[in-house]
């Protein structure tokens, strides 16, 4: 049995708000027809755009229209979906446009069709238009080591989260992948919410602590000024250090929520969570966490005790939790009956394991001492439901999969802007084909980024990169060739953008997999644009209450 989203959840236009269980399966079936249809172009590597000749694996008559549009055509005429007035150059086949229109129209609108925020061409939302650094809607002592993006994202889910625990009389919130705290900290001591907070490594851990100190010495000056007395916090935040094993029972989630000793992270956190502030704060943490590791302590207490703290229902949320995390803490939803609700937000679907891909790259893998049995189909990261695994065509590579991962409106004012940045594209495609041709046995090797590579001529870049892979960066080039390769720069381009068209189509499919998923297990949910995308790439929400004593299938340990 379900209950009825708050209206948090309702007041913004979604796209699965209208769609019956069945027009939902349906939906699945028309995006793995379509995706398998184009699977050779959502699973191709740019960087083989000249060594597997890319190029020509389009259809002629696509090639022809594609190959001299100027990068604000691109931009329009592929990207655009709101774009009005288009204005071809040359007439179209109509399988570029059956192509185009389907993608479009199979993919989730990114975008709330109610207070936008932005303003009009500026790429902005209105909160960052007097201080491009500073929200406006964020008191100053939230915004302290925090980007505009995870600004943005904290006030948004923030009062969401809160209005789901209004809506269900819970008190409690469970934040997972915390990080650095920012989240936790908005919602224990912005929002009077009591946290538990879980993250994986250590240091950040130590962080999110440290933070949480300043914040309290920023409170007491001000309550001493007796201006902002009533803010003061009932309870502080906990925040326990463990990984979250995905094979694990939910009655093993709740007793490391409970302060037991957790299985530490064999690497480090996902590296879209390092950036930020971590720079500024990387001293004066040795001290503390040299305490807890000579303890054995993976909980770090700040003022409570845990069976103070944790109240027996809560509801669950992960801000950008990176691979199989979000669909675990799906899984513990459906199966734990003590969470109420749910704000799931995902990130690094590359990272999803799956029946063919069971350990793709960057995938971490769980600590030596603990038990690592092999998933039962039902337990990959995808599909989640039984209705998309069972469809034909349902497989999504490693490559559409982390194509899904990139911010489509940031490439799209890059092409309006005709910006430099797009060269490198280019660059490396062409650097594949000198890598290749003095060892045939490094394909896709990683060269890492080449700070700004835009700048540098592509001999100079080349000798960066040779360095990188354990090659002689001074390898004579044969200039006839790199000039020709770098004469392709706009097919390179174009080639890049029909993949990117399709990048919203495979998130959209692994995201209404999870819906059907909890569909399946009688949960009802809905799929909120939240963040703007022009700032938040992966601005997709997924929310969920059930109600209480609400019992899912128990999962096998």
């Amino acid at each position: 049995m379900s209950v009825r989203l708050p209206a948090a959840a309702q007041h913004v236009e979604m796209f699965t708000s209208s769609l019956s269980a069945e027009q939902q399966r349906d939906l699945a079936k028309r995006l793995t027809t379509f995706l398998s249809m184009y699977s050779h172009l959502s699973s191709s590597y740019i960087i083989e755009f000249f060594t597997e000749d890319l190029w020509s694996s389009l259809p002629s008559s696509w090639q022809v229209v594609l190959q001299d549009l100027t990068y604000p055509q691109i931009a329009d005429l592929l990207l655009d979906a709101s774009h009005a007035d288009r204005r071809y150059p040359s007439v179209w086949p109509l399988s570029l446009l059956a192509f185009r229109a389907s993608a479009q129209a199979l993919a989730f609108p990114r975008e709330s069709r109610r207070g936008g925020g932005g303003a009009a061409g500026s790429g902005k939302p209105e909160e960052f238009l007097k201080n491009e650094s500073q929200s406006s809607l964020l008191r100053h002592i939230f915004r302290k080591h925090v980007k505009p993006k995870k600004q943005h994202e904290i006030r948004k889910l923030g009062a969401l989260v809160k209005q789901l625990c209004d809506h269900t009389d819970c008190s409690s919130v469970v934040d997972v992948g915390s990080g650095q705290g920012h989240l936790t900290r908005f919602l224990s001591f912005g929002l009077g919410l009591t946290v538990t907070a879980i993250e994986a490594d250590r240091t950040l851990v130590a962080m999110a602590t440290k933070f949480d100190a300043e914040l309290l010495g920023v409170l007491e000056k001000e309550k001493q000024k007796e201006s902002c007395s009533s803010l003061l916090p009932v309870s502080q935040p906990r925040h326990v250090a463990g990984w979250v094993n995905p094979k694990a029972s939910w009655e093993s989630f709740i007793e490391q929520l409970g302060g037991a000793e957790g299985p530490q992270t064999p690497s480090g956190p996902c590296k879209k969570r390092q950036r930020g502030s971590e720079e500024e704060t990387q001293h004066q943490l040795g001290d503390k966490e040299s305490e807890e590791e000579a303890s054995g302590c993976s909980c770090v207490q700040t003022g409570v005790q845990p069976e103070q703290h944790l109240h027996p229902d809560f509801v669950l949320t992960g801000l950008h939790a990176c691979g199989d995390l979000s669909a675990t803490l799906l899984r513990h939803f459906i199966s734990c009956p003590h969470v109420r609700g749910i704000t799931s937000v995902a990130c690094c679907y590359m990272k999803i394991t799956t029946s063919e891909h069971p350990h793709p790259p960057g995938l971490v893998a769980a600590p030596p001492h603990v038990a690592n049995r092999e998933a039962l189909p039902s337990e990959f990261g995808y599909p989640m439901s039984s209705w998309v695994g069972r469809l034909p065509g349902h497989q999504l590579s490693y490559k559409a999969r982390e194509a899904a991962c990139h911010a489509v409106e940031d490439y799209g004012r890059r092409l309006r802007e005709d910006s430099e940045l797009l060269r490198t594209h280019c660059y490396r495609a062409a650097l594949e084909t000198v890598i290749r041709a003095q060892r045939p046995d490094l394909r896709r090797v990683g060269v890492q980024t080449v700070k700004k590579a835009h700048l540098l001529t592509f001999t100079e870049y080349a000798r960066l990169g040779l360095a990188r892979v354990g090659l002689p960066p001074d390898l004579p080039l044969d200039s006839g060739r790199v000039e020709a390769m770098l004469e392709q720069q706009g097919r390179v381009v174009v080639f890049f953008s029909l993949a990117l068209l399709l990048a919203p189509v495979v998130e959209t499919l692994v995201l209404l997999d999870r819906i059907i998923y909890l569909q399946e297990n009688g949960v009802e949910s809905r799929l909120v644009p939240l963040f703007d995308p022009n700032l938040s790439p992966r601005n997709f929400v997924l929310v969920a209450l059930k109600a209480r004593g609400h019992g899912g299938a128990k999962r096998k340990s």
